[in-house]
């Protein structure tokens, strides 16, 4: 069985056939539409003045929110085409995981901001416009509301947001603060698969690739990791997600020697020395298989809550190895 990386999110096993998935994003759920403020990095004035803008309609300051930052990036989307993807009529606004989905079905992969206050400055002196949560009310009558942020001028203290039916909302910085900090400060912009956030995280960045993977086009998902891999050639979790997408690619070789690098930075990994041995018994190599998978379980330990999953992975590759006609051990 091929085990998902532990990590404080939730995770299930994966069956050994299955695509990988290794981190589950988990968030509040809010809809959107109807303490004391941050101070943001040293940024020069920007505002990034191409950035569409959708007025919204009656309640719909998520589809509009939405077709902005898509519409930035070339899609040709207008607010009223994502109505029915992220519109809830019983709520009359939208809910945070249905803008992250539907940015997903664009082909794009949503990358949630840190809640970190330079984080949302950074990415827009990047370039990127960023979507955001407002509260507009009060902590405990809360209006909620989605805006993107398009500029920032420091001297006047204003940020500018395409907001409502105002494309262009200079909003006082200290007003923006408190209504972002009472939305919980999320944020997030939409990645072209093989570009990167200026704010990027490896643990983030795998988290929101993970999301958006499954309806990836496949050689935007390859993109999306070879991303990864090029600025943190040695981060285990980058390095897991990489080796488990080769191996559901059939790319074995390649999954091999990108766990084999994790196992150098991390010999205790047993989710990993597990994975190897699924891809070694794949390519037919059974003894190197049941050797990697027998110290993933000596890793492990006895009260480890993978170990149930590894044993299983011990049993099938005996029951194969018992069997098999003709044993390669010379592999990959």
């Amino acid at each position: 069985m091929r085990l998902p990386r532990r990590s404080s999110v939730r995770q299930a096993p994966l069956p050994l056939r299955a695509a990988a998935a290794l981190l589950v994003l988990v968030g509040a759920a809010l809809a959107g539409c109807a303490g004391t403020p941050a101070t943001p990095p040293a940024i020069g004035a920007v505002e990034l003045d191409d950035v569409p803008f959708f007025p919204q309609t009656e309640y719909q300051c998520g589809p509009a929110a939405l077709a902005t930052i898509l519409a930035h990036e070339g899609v040709a989307v207008t607010a009223d085409d994502l109505v029915d993807d992220v519109y809830v009529e019983g709520l009359r606004g939208s809910l945070q995981a249905e803008l992250l989905g539907a940015t997903r079905r664009h082909g794009f992969i949503p990358y949630v901001l840190e809640r970190a206050p330079e984080a949302l400055f950074t990415e827009l002196a990047a370039g990127r416009p960023v979507l955001v949560l407002q509260n507009l009310g009060l902590p405990r009558v809360p209006v909620w509301h989605y805006a993107v942020v398009v500029g920032y001028d420091p001297a006047a203290e204003r940020v500018i947001l395409r907001s409502g039916t105002e494309r262009r909302r200079a909003e006082r910085l200290r007003r923006f603060e408190r209504s972002f900090e009472r939305g919980g400060r999320w944020a997030f912009v939409a990645l072209e698969p093989g570009t990167l956030p200026a704010t990027a995280d490896p643990l983030l960045y795998v988290r929101a690739l993970a999301g958006a993977e499954r309806l990836l086009d496949p050689d935007d998902a390859v993109r999306a990791h070879a991303a990864a891999l090029e600025l943190w050639p040695d981060e285990p979790a980058v390095l897991f997600a990489a080796a488990a997408r080769a191996h559901a690619d059939g790319r074995l070789e390649e999954a091999a020697r990108l766990y084999r690098r994790l196992l150098e930075r991390a010999p205790g990994d047993a989710a990993a020395r597990n994975n190897l041995a699924n891809v070694l018994a794949d390519g037919g190599c059974l003894d190197a298989a049941l050797r990697e998978a027998r110290a993933a379980l000596a890793a492990a330990g006895a009260d480890s809550p993978l170990a149930a999953a590894i044993e299983d992975t011990v049993a099938s590759l005996e029951r194969a190895q018992s069997v098999a006609g003709e044993r390669r051990d010379a592999c990959f």
